[in-house]
């Protein structure tokens, strides 16, 4: 298993993941980020009209391998 390392992109500006976590396949990968992303987002968007926040994975030798966004945007008319 190899390590990998979740940096969180929001309006609090970046926080940088120093534990990282042991996956095995791209699709465990992908799965956590979903998480990482859904649960920033349950709690932002409860008080905020427009939320963008991003994860950036890095591997053991801190090479970017991935990088997902999610975006919300609300118009009031």
């Amino acid at each position: 298993m190899k390590r990998y390392f979740f940096d969180l992109h929001n309006g609090d500006g970046p926080t940088t993941d120093d534990c990282g976590l042991e996956l095995e396949t791209r699709g465990e990968i992908s799965r956590h980020v979903a998480k990482i992303l859904l649960d920033v987002a349950r709690d932002e968007l409860r008080e905020q009209d427009r939320v963008l926040m991003s994860v950036t994975v890095r591997d053991a030798e801190g090479k970017t391998i991935s990088v997902a966004a999610l975006a919300f945007n609300n118009e009031w008319v």
